[in-house]
Parts: structure tokens; sequence; C-alpha cells
């Protein structure tokens, strides 16, 4: 099958946001086009919003998010081959993303101004840090729930957790677990316009082998007043290496700057890494981990203890995060949790979000008998199984406001189900495609969380799907026109 071409598209995206002189710098995510506009006043959203091939257009996070879908990834290919390479240049991502949040630094700044331009640089670069690395981690996450589903002694063991083949494969899904710090750090370098290359470095040692036993056993690094410094261990880790990237990324601009030339090569490299490198497993890694392991405990603690509660109310509003872009805010607390504990609760609650909103689009797929809606129904609702739940909900969902609804009704019944039996999720993919993950690889024959998915799943479908039907969707039914969003304080 030919590669579908999107030069077209991509000429009416850069046109409708201003054209290329009020395009500061574009990043994508799995289904949008991140642009840093000058002007977003002058970006015609109107047109964008009914143009074919845009889901719809949201202004958030000091971001203007053209909805693409599944094809993100080659409009943005073509977007950028229309506009030139420097506008996907970190740099000047970085330098737009700094500049975002606020009115223009004329010396009226208030207080709320630093504040919202703070939130918005941070969900920026956490997005832009996390959103290469999603892809990876839900395959590593599928690969691992696989090869505990073949050690199950009720499929007679077809695999034996000790055999060559299995230790083999696990490490391949392990290594992008264990080595998150480099990847991380290369991709949160690469957002803010630091050198990638010192960033992973920087995560290489945070993995370093003699680095992780002695963070396992949290040995003594040294003693002031009686106060001991320790090792941590920081694989599995986020939050750490982004702040090593960013403080990196300072110093390397403060060494450009009072460096000669002929010392940069190798002392502006030397110096960070040695530095931050420092910095990190003495003051900021300890204090970011142990503030992140808190939080993670604290949500995970939540869960368990109030049970049906938590998982009535994550399940009821997570997908209203998705609208905005908010829920890259969670993939951090996911990971986190996974880091402390091995599995995570609360993605066991999204999950059944993803799982809802694609029966309720499945529901209006099959019931109608447009040709236009059936089609775009069909794929969303694939795309939702598959664990990406923005075709489905800007597609069909919100503007017909009944079924997107439904499909929070169907996700609370399913996060109460799941708080209910306590589900924990090992992996990152969820939705349909992701029930490997519910496999605890450390003790396969406990299924409690795979029953906790199945009978969660079902549920949302059911009640999402039968909702829809009968109150959600008709075809008399006037489809809401795409509008432009009021803009999204942050």
């Amino acid at each position: 099958m030919a590669k579908k071409d999107y030069t077209d598209l991509a000429k009416t995206i850069i046109e409708n946001v201003g054209g290329p002189e009020n395009i500061n710098s574009l990043i994508h995510c799995i289904t949008r086009l991140r642009f840093y506009l000058k002007d977003e006043s002058i970006a015609n959203t109107e047109v964008l919003t009914a143009t074919d091939g845009v889901i719809d257009v949201r202004q958030a996070q000091g971001q203007y998010q053209v909805v693409i879908g599944n094809a993100v990834a080659d409009v943005y290919d073509a977007v950028i081959k229309a506009l030139g390479p420097e506008f996907a240049d970190p740099e000047a991502t970085a330098a737009a993303v700094a500049a975002t949040g606020g009115p223009a630094d004329t010396g009226d700044k208030t207080i709320w101004d630093h504040i919202k331009g703070g939130t918005n640089s941070l969900i920026g670069v956490i997005t832009g840090s996390m959103s290469p690395v999603i892809g990876v981690l839900a395959a590593s996450g599928i690969i691992k729930g696989l090869l505990a589903l073949l050690t199950l002694p009720q499929l007679g063991s077809l695999l034996d957790a000790k055999s060559v083949p299995y230790m083999t494969i696990s490490a391949m899904a392990d290594a992008s677990f264990f080595f998150l710090p480099v990847i991380v750090g290369f991709s949160a370098a690469r957002k803010i316009g630091g050198d990638p290359i010192v960033a992973a470095v920087i995560g290489a040692f945070l993995t370093y082998p003699q680095i992780v036993d002695w963070g396992r056993s949290f040995k003594e690094m040294f003693a002031i007043g009686g106060f001991n410094f320790q090792f941590l261990n920081y694989t599995y880790s986020i939050f750490p290496i982004i702040l090593a990237a960013w403080i990196a990324k300072k110093l390397e601009d403060w060494l450009k700057a009072h460096l000669p030339n002929y010392l940069q090569m190798i002392f502006t490299p030397l110096i960070t890494i040695l530095i931050v490198s420092t910095i990190t497993i003495i003051v900021t890694g300890p204090i970011i981990q142990g503030l992140a392991n808190g939080i993670a405990n604290v949500i995970t603690w939540l869960v368990s203890v109030s049970g049906w509660v938590g998982g009535l109310i994550i399940g009821g509003f997570y997908q209203v995060l998705v609208i905005f872009g908010l829920h890259w805010g969670v993939v951090p607390l996911v990971a986190q949790q996974i880091s402390a504990n091995g599995a995570s609760p609360l993605n066991a609650i999204v999950s059944t979000t993803m799982v809802a909103q694609g029966a309720a689009v499945l529901a209006v797929a099959i019931k109608s008998r447009k040709a236009g809606v059936k089609e775009l129904g069909f794929a969303a609702a694939i795309s939702a199984f598959c664990g990406v739940t923005e075709p489905a909900i800007y597609g069909v969902n919100l503007r017909f406001r009944k079924v997107f609804i439904s499909g929070l009704m169907g996700s609370a019944v399913g996060g109460f189900i799941t708080g209910l039996m306590h589900g924990n999720m090992y992996g990152f993919t969820g939705a349909l495609i992701g029930f490997p993950s519910f496999f605890d690889p450390k003790n396969p024959t406990d299924l409690n969380s795979f029953y906790a998915f199945l009978i969660s799943s079902l549920a949302a479908i059911l009640v999402s799907f039968i909702l829809t039907w009968v109150w959600g969707y008709n075809d008399e039914m006037a489809m809401t026109e795409k509008k432009a969003p009021k803009k999204l304080a942050a």
C-alpha cells in the first residue's frame, strides 16, 4: 500500500496557523502537532477544524495543538519538509517554551504570569521528554506481559522463567525501563535545546552497575553533621534526569559564553558531566526521587484504601484531561508507581477509560447509517481499543456530547470495579491491546489483576455501548460543529 501524501494538508495547516513567519517551533506527541506560535490570535482555527485530516484544535499549555490522530508523525514530517528543518530545531523550541505562558515581557508581569509561564514550561518539557519514549515503554510492557502469560501453569508453562530464551527476551523488555534515565535524558535535552549526548551520559552514570548496586544498599557517600548522604537507585526514574538535563543546559550555556572556543569541545562536556552528575546524586536526585516516590505512594495508598471511590472518580474524569492534553502529567506518576512498587493501580483505572470511549464510538459506528460517521467511528474505536482515544473523542464523541458522557459513565463503572478488585497494571500499555500488562511478571499465577481487567473492561464496554445506543446517539442528531476552543488557563 502506497504511503499517503500529506503535502496539501501540511500546506493548509501552515497557512492557517499564520504562516512560517508566525511559527517559533513545532513538536508532536502521539496524536497532536504542538505549535509554539508568536501570536495565536491570528491563527485561523475555524478553517483548520473544518479541514479534512484535522480532528480538532486545542489551545493549552502555551501550545497551539492541531489534533491529527494516528497519522501525526507523517503529517509532522510533511509540515517540517514544507517549513524547513530549522522549525524542528530543539534550541528554537526551548526558546519558545521559555517565552510561553503570559504577556510579553514588558516588565509588567505579575506573579501569576510567572507561575503560569513556569507551569506551561514544565508541562511542555514533560510532554516533549516523554512523548518519544511512550511507544518503546508500551512495547516493552506488552513483551513482559506476554512472557508472564507464557509461564502460566494453566497454559502448561510453555516457557520456563529460568530458561535462556525467557531471560534473553525479558532483557530486551527490561532495557527500556532499566535505562530510562538515559533515554529520557536524551529526549529531555533535545526538547530544551541542550546536548543530548551529555544528558544521556549523565543518565548512564545514574544507571551504572556500581552506582545501582550502591543505591540498592543505600551505601553512604559521606556524612555532614550527623546527616548521611546515601546513594539511591535511579533505574526506572524520570524526574531526576529531566531536572539534570535542564541544569546541564544552563551550565552549558554559561560555559559557552565564558570559555574560549578552543576549550569548549572538551571542557564543556567535562565540566558539565562532573558538576551535574555530582549535584544530581547529592542534592537534586534524593530530593526529587523522595518527592516522586512520596506522590506515587500516596496515590497508590489512596486508590488501595478508597478502592471503589478512587476508581469511580479517576475513571469518571480522566478522559476530560485528555481533551486539554493534560493527561501527559499522569505518565510520570505511572512510571514512578511502577518504579517504586512494580505495579500501577492508577494505570489500571486509566485503562478502562480508553476502553469505554472506544465502546461509545463503536456504538455510533454500528448504529449510524451515515457512511462518513461509520468510517470515522470504526477507525476511532480501533484506535481507542489500542490505547489512543483522541480520534474517538475529537472525531465523534465530543461532537455528539452525549456520546462522550456515555463513555465517561462507562469508564466510571470500569474504574469502580478496578478499584473494588484492587487491580494493578505492570506495564504502560492500556486498553484491550494492553491485556498482557495485567499479568504480574513476578507472580504469574496471581490472576486477580487480569480478572479485574476482564470484568472492568467488559462492564465499561457494556455500559458505554448501551448508553450510547439508547440515549447518546441517533442519526437525527446534528453533529456539533468543531469550534475554536477557549484557551485553557494554566
